[in-house]
């Protein structure tokens, strides 16, 4: 195994929630409960809206298996980073710091903050598209807004990392109420949504359904939750014990397995309501966050719908820029191992994922929106294999991981999902060009 880092990853928070000893399997569940969530919100970020509207309108239920097969993954992926953030007391960024040389961890580190930036763009304008859609901010204006969750998380992680949990955790019951009211606005095909999760040869034949579903890929297995959960799941006080890492493992698995299946939910909700409203009408051409909002009302014929849309979005959002500061907090220290002052930590990593939005909101303005966020998927689709290879490099290594080693089943899986993600990378990389 590893040597245990000088510096922990999140400090401020390491360990900070106790795990009852003698407490029964609820009891300990729900002390464990909580870093899945945290995950669960990049896998229904704004980027998901922007895929799963275009994919909807213009294809139907076609992709909801990409999304399943996505989740799938996810829930291996996470399971894995769970493994290795308890197993070696390292996260993602600080194993590649330690186990790979200067040159390897530097170009990493490099690929993983454009990851954090493209991730973060799609956060930030779903943000401030659901500020202007409610209130009439204007698009630079709403986000500068979205910068203040950088105090929201100092603040809270500063007093008690379980209040963000239940912030979080909150934002997302709003979005899964407000989509399950979306659902039965739009009345959509059952038949057609069970036969939607059965794949198709047809997406890999077609190019623009592959670079959606490329998309899809991208905003589901985001890189930086790979990171972000290797962290947050070391906030738990587990006993520093082969039999007590060993117990950690398997109620945060459990509890990232549960979250993302949420995540499901919500992230196949968008494609459904989209595939419903927009398919097969002359609106097909929908791509763009601020055109299904305005269309959602005089054509399921509810203001409701549009209103609940700007709602989930901005809960959406804002969910997702909480937990993106701190994927960048990890990504930076764990790579560069900064010691900072918390609240310059927080501005630095906060700026990284702000001065990239506000140039592209100055650039391209409210119309091309829709396909910045979606290119900000498909980049995250490609730097992927960069985040996924090491891991499961990592947690198949028993020189590295001891007793938390993956079993033989389980890194079979991971290598074949790696395998395929690389694969549709170089796919959609030629396919692009």
């Amino acid at each position: 195994m590893g040597v245990t880092p000088a510096q922990k990853s999140l400090p401020e928070s390491h360990g900070s929630v106790p795990i009852p000893a003698n407490g029964g399997f609820f009891r300990k569940l729900l002390a464990f409960s909580g870093p899945g969530y945290l995950v669960a919100v990049g896998y229904m970020d704004p980027g998901n809206w922007a895929t799963d509207i275009a994919g909807g309108a213009r294809f139907g239920y076609t992709l909801l298996s990409v999304i399943l097969l996505s989740n799938l993954m996810a829930i291996l992926l996470q399971a894995l980073a769970v493994r290795l953030g308890v197993g070696t007391s390292y996260d993602l960024a600080q194993a590649c710091r330690a186990y790979y040389s200067r040159p390897v961890s530097f170009v990493l580190w490099i690929l993983a903050e454009v990851a954090i930036a493209a991730c973060d763009l799609a956060e930030v304008i779903g943000s401030a598209v659901a500020l202007g859609l409610l209130f009439g901010i204007p698009l630079a204006a709403g986000v500068v807004i979205t910068a203040l969750d950088v105090f929201i998380v100092l603040f809270v992680q500063q007093h008690r990392f379980r209040i963000l949990e239940g912030i979080v955790l909150t934002l997302i019951l709003g979005i899964a109420g407000g989509f399950a009211i979306e659902l039965f606005l739009s009345k959509p095909d059952l038949g057609g949504v069970l036969r939607g999760f059965v794949p198709s040869a047809e997406i890999l034949r077609d190019p623009d359904m592959l670079y959606i579903a490329a998309g899809i890929l991208g905003a589901t297995v985001m890189p930086h939750n790979l990171y972000l959960h290797s962290s947050v799941v070391q906030t738990r006080k587990y006993a520093d014990t082969d039999e007590g890492r060993g117990e950690a493992i398997r109620f945060a698995t459990i509890d990232s397995t549960v979250a993302l299946m949420s995540a499901l939910f919500i992230n196949g909700a968008i494609l459904v309501v989209s595939a419903a409203t927009f398919h097969g009408t002359q609106y097909e051409w929908v791509a763009d966050i601020t055109d299904a909002h305005k269309l959602l009302a005089p054509i399921l014929g509810t203001t409701l719908a549009s209103t609940l849309f700007a709602v989930t979005l901005l809960f959406s959002g804002q969910n997702s820029t909480l937990t993106g500061t701190l994927a960048g907090q990890i990504v930076m220290e764990g790579f560069l191992d900064l010691r900072l002052r918390p609240w310059l930590r927080r501005l630095v990593t906060r700026s990284i994922a702000i001065v990239p939005a506000l140039v592209a909101v100055m650039l391209y303005g409210d119309a091309g929106i829709g396909r910045l966020l979606i290119l900000s998927q498909v980049v995250l689709s490609l730097q992927l294999p960069f985040a996924v290879i090491p891991l499961v490099s990592f947690t198949s290594d028993r020189r590295k991981m001891g007793p938390a080693v993956a079993p033989r089943w389980m890194r079979a899986l991971a290598w074949a999902v790696a395998a395929l993600i690389a694969g549709l990378s170089v796919w959609l990389l030629v396919q692009v060009l």
